[in-house]
Formats: C-alpha cells, sequence, structure tokens
C-alpha cells in the first residue's frame, strides 16, 4: 500500500509530501524526487497560460520531448493561441495560427478539426459564452497540462498514470459485480477504508 502511495504522489507532483512520507515510512520511489519539481515547474507554467515558458522549459528537460511527439507541440500551440485569444490580442491570434498552427493541420489533418475549433473562438464577441467557451476554461489548460506531465513521465521510463485511481476504480467496479451475487463484507466509504457488515 505504501508503494501506491508513494506512487500517487510522485506522478502527480507532490514532491514534498513524497519526501516527508518517505521518511516516515521507508519507502522510496523509483523516481528522483528532484526531478519532480522540474516537471511541476513545466506543469505550473502551463496552468497558469505561459505556454511559451512551458516549452523551453520541456526543452530543457529533454529535446527529444516535443520533436518526438507532434501532437503534443500542436496541443501547446494551440493553448498559445488560446492564450492570445483570452488575452484579446486578437490580431497577434490570427498571425500566429496562420503561420504557426496552420502548416501543422497541413502536415497532419487529424489537426484540423481541433485547429477550426479554436480558431472558431475569434468569431463570437463574446468568446466565453460561444458555444465552445469552455477551450478558455481552466480545464483546457489542466488537460494540456496533464498531456505534458504524462509526456514527460514517459520520457523518463516512469508510468504516466498513478496506479491508485485504477485501484480505486477497480474496486468500486468489483463489490458492483459482487453485489449482484453474495453478500461480503464491503467498503462504502473509499476514504476511511473501513469494512462494514453485509445487509442480510
Amino acid at each position: 500500500m505504501n508503494n501506491m502511495v508513494m506512487n500517487f504522489l510522485v506522478t502527480e507532483g507532490f514532491s514534498e509530501v513524497a519526501e516527508k512520507f518517505r521518511n516516515e515510512s521507508g519507502t522510496d520511489s523509483d523516481m528522483d524526487l528532484a526531478t519532480i519539481a522540474d516537471r511541476m515547474a513545466v506543469k505550473d507554467a502551463v496552468q497558469r497560460g505561459n505556454i511559451e515558458d512551458a516549452i523551453k522549459k520541456v526543452n530543457d528537460s529533454n529535446l527529444e520531448i516535443l520533436d518526438t511527439n507532434p501532437q503534443l507541440f500542436f496541443h501547446l500551440q494551440q493553448q498559445r493561441l488560446i492564450e492570445l485569444i483570452r488575452d484579446g490580442k486578437i490580431e497577434e491570434a490570427l498571425e500566429f495560427a496562420r503561420e504557426e498552427l496552420a502548416p501543422r493541420g497541413e502536415e497532419n489533418p487529424s489537426f484540423l478539426g481541433e485547429l477550426e475549433r479554436t480558431v472558431a473562438l475569434l468569431a463570437f464577441k463574446d468568446a466565453y459564452k460561444c458555444p465552445i467557451g469552455e477551450l478558455l476554461g481552466t480545464s483546457q489548460r489542466l488537460k494540456t497540462a496533464s498531456e505534458v506531465n504524462a509526456a514527460i513521465l514517459t520520457s523518463q521510463g516512469h508510468e504516466k498514470d498513478p496506479k491508485l485511481p485504477s485501484l480505486l476504480k477497480m474496486l468500486i467496479w468489483s463489490q458492483n459485480q459482487l453485489d449482484e451475487k453474495a453478500a461480503y463484507p464491503r467498503i462504502n466509504d473509499l476514504s476511511k477504508g473501513t469494512l462494514e457488515d453485509p445487509v442480510v
């Protein structure tokens, strides 16, 4: 269980908590805790909307990440376009879309739909209230930040997703399957993890 907790902490970037957990539990991580800070600096830059800084930090850590992952680079550039639109820099956004994103769409037609959807934000007077306004929301930044975090983890030879959430989902699924077949001690509150006697 301690290994699962440590895996979650380092994958999600909680370096201080991981360090304290390691000291208290004696559980080591297969990841150098010092590298977490660099990864979290990239993730933080994306979440703040500073995409140019995020790209620079990714390239400083490993030039091959963006070179070998065109979809990730496109999503970072797409997020940069979104940030220009958010800041009301319409002329700059149009020029950036034409010079940086359009050629990528021509190289890879699977990007065209996302590019068209993003550029469509420019057609609305109040882009926040338009049907695709969610692109300007925090959830879009978080999605891009998670994708970058996963790519960095993969480049370092680590799993991109923590094991603990998957294990909890599997536990819930298993219990749901068992509910139809048998009475058994069940975990109803995952935060406490206590077994409750079956209702007869």
